[in-house]
């Protein structure tokens, strides 16, 4: 098949029938209908597209001229086509046009849609060369491989910097954490390549490309179920297939609400898993101000994972994050269930709260002010209210009774509570329990308080309340090691899940 039209051109070869296309489109044109068909030079901006049947050669050219001009126009010939089958295939193959235009520049991510702890690879073409670019990402959130960053949000040679540096936009309030609400939507970053380096202050820059990628935390097949029995609140997230899985028990921390990410993200990497409220919900019993469940609620959710039936019941982990980690501590401890291992991130070994009863119901989470700390800022720290000496002793847990692996997350610049003490409070009390086989640390230097699933943002103060007044906490941290932290971590934390829950 041989097609021709005017503004733009679209011509495609096809082998085997190139001998009659000639033919008709010489005589249509009045051009020679001998042995050849001649291609004249012209100024053309090209595309080569390679198409499915490897046969099939496309070219694209946009023309600055009429059909009339260019049979009355005397030109140069440039590519003789043979009729001789073999002499064809060799001539398109070798086509090289000759063109005073540089193809546009193009961005590309790929793939195009993943998890967000999967890597993409982001490739910048056709540029002009030692020309200045800046790339840029953006994105809504619900409420580079080779060549390195010299300014933005990051330097030096950082594949996935653009996600990890995304910062709120100019002119957004004070204290954001970015933070997935509906995991079943994906976050999608448009990316764009700019004309020059350009600050993200500037609004007015010259586009050349554009690509847009979607970052997903549910892996399509993944079930998200909301879970309102026995009172206890959560969301349960099934990997796609009839199981049974390994579990997870997800607990965050004094933030309190629910939190569905990470859990929909361990549903993706095929662990049912339950993210759990325990404080601040209103489908929780109030005041919102106070911890109003105890162990028999926590002993209720572990057990509702645990009988479902597409979960093995003697492959259950618990995770926690900062306040998490004490209440997943004391429910391997102290309230009679037997998990196969627990990872806890950046929390301390006793309640940071006065407790109002034995079962850890706590009173109010803000009646405690005697070790806060602030820096210039104003932003408050709990470093000294975690340290282990300052914990109520009615509230530390019993680590001698651990029975299964731990796994000890620290991020050595943790400026919200003081996670290296308490990390060696537990090396030491194994140790003389004669169960140190059973712990494993992982520290990070530069890493702050927050570290979650790789690439989230990094989050140095965020706001904390806003009633009775508002505050904002530290967490710490710095960009590029804090990143690393996370992307490391993460792949330690599936590890760990893969040899305590599947082998």
């Amino acid at each position: 098949m041989f097609a021709l039209q005017i503004f733009p051109v679209l011509i495609y070869f096809t082998f085997r029938d190139i001998k009659l296309c000639v033919s008709r489109v010489c005589a249509r044109y009045s051009a020679c209908v001998n042995t050849t068909v001649r291609v004249w030079r012209c100024k053309v901006s090209w595309i080569t597209e390679i198409r499915g049947d490897r046969n099939t050669t496309m070219v694209r050219a946009h023309v600055c001229t009429t059909i009339r001009q260019l049979i009355e126009t005397k030109m140069i010939p440039c590519i003789s086509v043979h009729r001789s089958l073999a002499c064809l295939h060799r001539a398109v193959g070798g086509v090289r046009w000759k063109s005073s235009f540089r193809p546009a520049p193009l961005l590309t991510a790929a793939p195009a849609r993943a998890l967000v702890d999967e890597p993409i690879s982001i490739k910048g073409r056709f540029l002009p060369p030692h020309s200045p670019v800046t790339v840029c990402a953006q994105m809504h959130s619900d409420d580079v491989t080779r060549d390195p960053s010299i300014g933005g949000s990051y330097l030096g040679c950082e594949p996935m910097g653009l996600f990890w540096g995304l910062q709120p936009a100019p002119g957004s309030r004070e204290g954001l954490r970015l933070r997935k609400k509906n995991v079943e939507t994906p976050y999608v970053v448009l990316m764009s390549l700019m004309k020059g380096h350009v600050s993200p202050s500037e609004r007015q820059s010259t586009e050349l490309a554009a690509v847009t990628t979607e970052r997903w935390y549910m892996a399509p097949g993944v079930q998200r179920k909301e879970i309102r029995q026995d009172g206890v609140v959560g969301t349960l997230f099934l990997p796609p297939g009839p199981g049974p899985f390994p579990a997870m028990l997800d607990l965050w921390g004094m933030g309190g609400g629910l939190e569905e990410y990470r859990s929909a993200l361990f549903a993706s990497r095929g662990y049912a898993s339950l993210s759990l409220a325990y404080f601040n919900h209103k489908d929780l019993p109030g005041p919102r101000s106070q911890i109003n469940v105890g162990d028999p609620y926590f002993k209720s959710a572990y057990h509702l994972l645990q009988d479902h039936r597409q979960v093995c019941a003697d492959r259950i982990g618990i995770i926690g994050l900062s306040y998490g980690v004490y209440l997943t501590l004391r429910m391997a401890t102290q309230i009679g269930v037997k998990p196969s291992c627990l990872i806890c991130i950046s929390g301390p070994v006793g309640s940071t709260v006065k407790l109002s009863d034995p079962d850890g119901r706590t009173v109010d989470v803000d009646s405690n002010e005697k070790y806060r700390t602030y820096n210039d800022e104003g932003y408050v720290s709990f470093k000294d209210i975690t340290l282990p000496a300052n914990l109520n002793p009615k509230g530390k847990v019993k680590l001698e009774h651990l029975t299964c692996p731990l796994l000890y997350i620290v991020g050595e610049d943790d400026q919200n509570s003081s996670i290296i003490e308490n990390a060696d409070v537990i090396e030491e009390t194994l140790k003389a329990a004669g169960k140190s086989h059973l712990f494993t640390r992982v520290s990070y230097p530069g890493a702050g308080h927050l570290i979650e699933p790789p690439y989230t943002p990094h989050t140095r103060a965020s706001l904390w309340s806003v009633k009775p007044k508002k505050m904002f906490t530290l967490w710490g941290g710095h960009p590029a090691p804090h990143a690393a932290a996370q992307e490391d971590a993460w792949k330690k934390v599936l590890d760990f899940m893969e040899t305590n829950l599947r082998r």
